[in-house]
C-alpha cells in the first residue's frame, strides 16, 4: 500500500466490539487526513459511517435510492428512522 491514493472498505466494523470500531474509526480519519486518502466505504454502522464520510449514498436493491452530504443524512429524520436506530417524536395534536 505504499503511496496508496484511494482505499476500499467493506463492512470494517462488522462483528466488532464497540472499543475497537471506534479506534478503527478514529484510525481511519487519521489516514485521511494525513494522507489525503480518498476512500470508498461501505458499513451497516451507518452512523459511523456517516461521521467520517464527505458523501453518502443509500442502496436499496442495488440502486441508489438517495445521494447527498453525509452530515445531512445524519440529521434526516427519515435516515435516522431507518438506518441510526431512532424513533420520531410523536406529534402532539
Amino acid at each position: 500500500m505504499a503511496k496508496a491514493r484511494y482505499l476500499l472498505l467493506d463492512e470494517p466494523s462488522m462483528g466488532l466490539a464497540p472499543l475497537v470500531v471506534a479506534d478503527i474509526y478514529q484510525k481511519l480519519a487519521r489516514l485521511r487526513k494525513e494522507l489525503n486518502l480518498t476512500m470508498l466505504l461501505v458499513d451497516q454502522n451507518a452512523k459511523a459511517a456517516l461521521t467520517l464520510a464527505d458523501r453518502a449514498y443509500v442502496l436499496v436493491n442495488g440502486q441508489i435510492t438517495r445521494s447527498g452530504i453525509a452530515r445531512e443524512f445524519l440529521e434526516d429524520a427519515a435516515i435516522q428512522e431507518a438506518f441510526l436506530g431512532r424513533k420520531r417524536a410523536p406529534i402532539c395534536s
